[in-house]
């Protein structure tokens, strides 16, 4: 059997693979796929972390280009994350694989507070902890919480889990010619403008040279791949 190529990894699922066919809100066919998914990684003895975005409930960015107030909108976007992580753990735990959510907004009645150490004891003792509610912060996306958590629990890379299997230079379900990129710099993913990561997100990695894969989340098994270190989507390192 393959032994995998990182111990500790930052998973950071999309809020928009979470709609399935529906559309919007969460289908539990996929976040039970998603579930069983993370359980074949975890039990390879590799400890995970989870961010998990909002956009299939809410987008702040969108609300706030209609007229809203960015800093509420993007507010009420961390809170969309809350109630995608008690998804995630609720279908974790249904096929046991035992699970923390720690929240960068306290609400101790459902969520721990995220407290780092606590974090990392969590991982050491193989249970998942996926982080919600951003940063705490408005005006900072969830790729860079995902940067930011990754750096602070010491994860060995950022698997970036999307509808899309990498990274191209367009949009690939609007541009048929569009072109995949097997790896990158940090350094082409800002000059290029590509929209894979925002460009806070992508600085923080390259500058703790964590390393990020683009992969998506629809081919099953592509999770446990990227962590056994076999080719899937784009690679972006230094």
């Amino acid at each position: 059997m393959k032994k995998p190529r990182y111990k500790r990894i930052l998973l950071k699922i999309s809020g928009e693979i979470l709609t399935g066919e529906k559309g919007h809100g969460i289908d539990p066919e996929v976040m039970l796929q998603i579930a069983q998914e993370i359980k074949e990684v975890v039990s390879l003895g590799v400890e995970m972390a989870i961010v998990i975005g909002g956009g299939n409930i809410f987008r702040g960015v969108a609300a706030s280009s209609k007229g809203m107030d960015r800093a509420t909108a993007d507010y009420m976007g961390m809170l969309a994350t809350v109630l995608n992580g008690l998804a995630l753990q609720d279908a974790l735990e249904k096929i046991e694989v035992h699970t923390r959510v720690q929240t960068a907004i306290e609400m101790r009645e459902i969520a721990e507070p995220y407290i780092r150490r606590r974090a990392m004891r969590h991982l050491e003792k193989g249970r998942v902890v996926i982080f919600v509610a951003g940063t705490g912060n408005p005006f900072f996306t969830t790729d860079t919480t995902a940067s930011l958590r990754a750096t602070e629990i010491g994860a060995e890379v950022i698997l970036k889990a999307t509808k899309v299997d990498g990274i191209y230079d367009a949009d690939p379900v609007l541009d048929k010619a569009a072109h995949k990129y097997e790896e990158l710099t940090y350094l082409d993913v800002l000059k290029k403008q590509l929209k894979v990561m925002d460009a806070t997100a992508i600085s923080l990695c390259m500058d703790h040279q964590i390393p990020i894969i683009v992969f998506s989340l629809k081919e099953r098994g592509n999770i446990r791949r990227a962590v056994l270190g076999e080719k899937v989507g784009t690679e972006v390192r230094g």
